[in-house]
């Protein structure tokens, strides 16, 4: 029997318990056609939550309400799940971060946006308190993401879990960019984990808020000592506007075809002798004599005037201490380059044989500057210092030539590892 779980299909908190069961392999289907307001408010609801909040788990020994008490039992439906931890510290760790991230993250960032939608009375001070608070809090956990890729050990827990889904409302309602900026670990760890196959199916594509909600201003109370009346009288006004209105976007959607989708600025540039896919063909399946085949191919396609070149350094080197997680770092930053692959490639190494670990790159792009769209949509091109190849310096070029082939060693050191974007 499938384990039923009620909230609306938007629901952050319901959200646990569905990435929960993807990693448990458990079936919990989300129930259908649920109305917030309205089937929380229903007998049969209030007979498994007397409070009527959301969500609430129907299980054949009974229901369970408390989104994290849900997604406890949907991971214990697997024996020694390692969501919950291998030994006894690491499980009293997974517990500590769910603490945290319901008491610290999630009620200051609720305390900061409910007012601002009218759901709660908009205070000033009680804002800046939540927001001060809030700060606080990401600030510590940034300070444990500077050297650890998970909340707890090495790999996903409950623990990484519930605090997305936590994170996932601020950074898709009133967290901007400008806002978690000061926190890039954090950054860097939310971004990571919602592009994870198990939480991405449950989550989808997740969107940063391009500014904060204004304060809704409340509605005042009507002076009519007959308020019936009037009210009575304005309701078929409002039927009325919405039949007169409902024709009207009817008739616009059979009169006008659907807007083309607008083309990305690089495929408007003059045509060029590189072709980007022959290149990364020939990266691909040369196996020997590299130096001979593939750059000598590379020097021999590359179109000044059509594509340009770029070094990248990591701006934080010092705080890569750890190797997994430097190399997680770079992972999950080609993951995020994804949106530009048919414009770039891309090499990026992990330098020395001892922390602290140097991450170098080197990238190719259609066009003579860094496609915008990458920079606006891919936050971890904030954390390099980018430097335009200047292909006319042979030592530069030479450079490019070694990052390329993952020369070792390069510049004196050891290659750690060496990813390629293609």
């Amino acid at each position: 029997m499938a384990l039923v779980l009620h909230a609306g299909n938007t629901n952050k908190n319901a959200f646990k318990a569905l990435i929960t069961a993807e990693y448990t392999g458990v079936n919990v289907e989300l129930v259908k056609n649920f109305e917030m307001g309205v089937t929380n408010k229903t007998h049969e609801f209030l007979k498994m939550n007397p409070i009527g909040k959301v969500p609430v788990l129907e299980t054949p020994d009974g229901p369970i309400f408390e989104s994290n008490a849900i997604a406890r039992y949907v991971a214990r439906l697997k024996a020694d799940n390692p969501l919950l931890g291998s030994s006894l510290i690491d499980s009293a760790h997974i517990e500590q971060w769910i603490d945290f991230s319901s008491l610290e993250i999630d009620t200051n960032i609720l305390c900061w946006f409910i007012p601002r939608v009218g759901f709660a009375v908009y205070l000033p001070q009680v804002e800046e308190a939540a927001i001060a608070s809030l700060k606080r809090a990401l600030a510590a956990l940034n300070t444990h993401l500077a050297s650890n890729t998970y909340l707890v050990g090495h790999s996903v827990t409950l623990a990484d879990i519930i605090m997305t889904c936590n994170l996932t409302l601020g950074f898709s309602r009133i967290l901007t960019k400008s806002f978690t900026s000061e926190f890039p670990h954090v950054e860097r760890y939310f971004w990571t984990m919602v592009n994870i196959p198990n939480f991405r199916k449950i989550l989808g594509e997740i969107k940063q808020a391009e500014s904060v909600p204004p304060v809704q201003s409340a509605k005042k109370p009507t002076q009519s000592k007959e308020p019936a009346k009037p009210k009575a009288q304005a309701e078929p006004k409002k039927e009325a506007a919405k039949e007169t209105a409902k024709p009207k976007v009817e008739d616009a959607g059979e009169e006008e075809a659907p807007k083309p989708k607008p083309k990305n600025p690089l495929d408007l540039l003059p045509p060029s002798k590189m072709i980007l896919d022959e290149w990364k063909r020939l990266y691909s399946n040369t196996k020997t004599n590299f130096r001979e085949v593939a750059i000598k191919g590379f020097w021999d396609m590359y179109d000044p005037e059509g594509y340009s070149l770029w070094f990248c350094d990591y701006k934080y080197n010092d705080e890569n201490t750890v190797s997994f997680v430097t190399l997680n770092k770079v992972g999950g930053f080609l993951q995020r380059m994804d949106l530009g692959r048919k414009y770039a490639f891309g090499k990026m190494l992990v330098i020395g044989s001892e922390p602290p670990f140097k991450v170098k790159g080197l990238w190719l792009f259609r066009g003579q500057e860094i496609p915008q769209f990458i920079m606006d949509e891919c936050y971890d091109m904030e954390l390099y210092d980018w430097k335009k190849v200047d292909i006319n310096d042979e030592a530069q070029k030479e450079r490019v030539s070694q990052m390329i082939e993952d020369h070792e060693p390069f510049e004196g050191e050891a290659l750690l590892d060496a990813k390629c974007f293609k």
